[in-house]
């Protein structure tokens, strides 16, 4: 697998989004091109965030409103073949509630091709993890049906890390995959709700498999507030990570299972996003060290002499305030 960041990361953070906001939100610069920038008046809201891969760019891909016209939109749904790209910047890549980049920034960009209800896409982010790899690519295929006002996707992802070296004792890395179903839905005219359950038979190649269930809640704030041309979403969610016991060779113990939360904002204007967010989880720095395997672990936690003998302890898992700044295009 892969405590809490210095106060000095989060304010650097939020002062980093503070700038990147101002540029992006004010001047909005234009795009060229094929590809169909979205406007502030057909641009999806912030997606409620669940736990998935995304890294830097959003969690779900931001897609084009339906067409108003009824024929138009079912020739849309038989036929038409779409494209969706995305990228951008995080100052730090943190994955159900534990960071992917050593609480580094990151960069990564991804695509996706939609055609009806199918899709497939794939990934590329920058991470510092303990076998070193040269990046995380992700490759996901699935099917996004929808059922009176619930929007479900139900998705396979695996996930690569070219170029990485396994640790002493360990023979194999870390590539596994994972499936996974969600439902979003909006309650009256401000108010959506997601929910997530996620599978792995072996989560990191460990020999465990892991189960992964999520809640979030998101609210659309209101436009009149709002410079024009700004849309903006307060979103938040909260899960529950575990998982069952891992292969002899790696002790044999079930990795531990935890609760994370994250509460945050996304501002959009046009193609382009800013989000700032609020991450936590309920490990303690010993199990953080468990879980992840954080090669810069110091010394000075509770001995358990099964799964942490020498009582080592992360920052990998705690409390952090992260900025992300994305745009995407369809």
């Amino acid at each position: 697998m892969r405590s809490g960041a210095p106060a000095e990361l989060g304010r650097a953070s939020a002062r980093a989004v503070a700038v990147m906001a101002a540029a992006v939100l004010w001047l909005g610069p234009a795009t060229g091109g094929t590809a169909r920038a979205q406007t502030p008046d057909d641009n999806a809201v912030a997606s409620i965030a669940l736990g998935a891969r995304g890294g830097p760019a959003a969690e779900v891909p931001i897609r084009p409103a339906a067409p108003k016209d009824a024929t138009t939109r079912q020739d849309s749904v038989a036929g038409a073949l779409e494209f969706s790209a995305r990228a951008g910047f995080a100052s730090d890549y943190i994955y159900r509630g534990t960071t992917l980049s050593d609480r580094r920034p990151a960069v990564g960009a991804g695509v996706e091709a939609a055609l009806g209800l199918l899709y497939a896409g794939a990934t590329v982010i920058s991470v510092k993890l303990p076998s070193q790899p040269a990046a995380e690519i992700t490759m996901t295929a699935g099917v996004r049906p929808k059922l009176w006002d619930v929007e479900f996707d139900f998705g396979w992802t695996y996930f690569f890390y070219p170029g990485e070296t396994p640790q002493v004792g360990v023979t194999t890395g870390i590539e596994y995959w994972e499936v996974a179903a969600r439902a979003d839905t909006k309650v009256g005219e401000a108010l959506r709700v997601a929910g997530g359950f996620a599978y792995s038979p072996n989560v990191s190649n460990t020999g465990a498999w892991s189960r992964y269930a999520a809640f979030g809640l998101g609210v659309d704030l209101p436009r009149n507030a709002l410079p024009h041309g700004v849309t903006a979403s307060l979103t938040g969610g909260a899960g529950y990570f575990w998982f069952g016991n891992q292969s002899d060779a790696l002790g044999g113990f079930p990795l531990p299972s935890y609760l994370n939360w994250n509460i945050g904002v996304t501002f959009t204007r046009k193609i382009f996003n800013v989000d700032l967010r609020y991450y936590d989880t309920n490990l303690s720095g010993e199990n953080c060290f468990v879980f992840t395997g954080d090669p810069n672990a110091a010394r000075g936690g509770r001995i358990d002499p099964v799964t942490n003998p020498d009582g080592l302890v992360s920052r990998w898992c705690g409390a952090t305030l992260v900025g992300k700044l994305w745009f995407a295009l369809n």
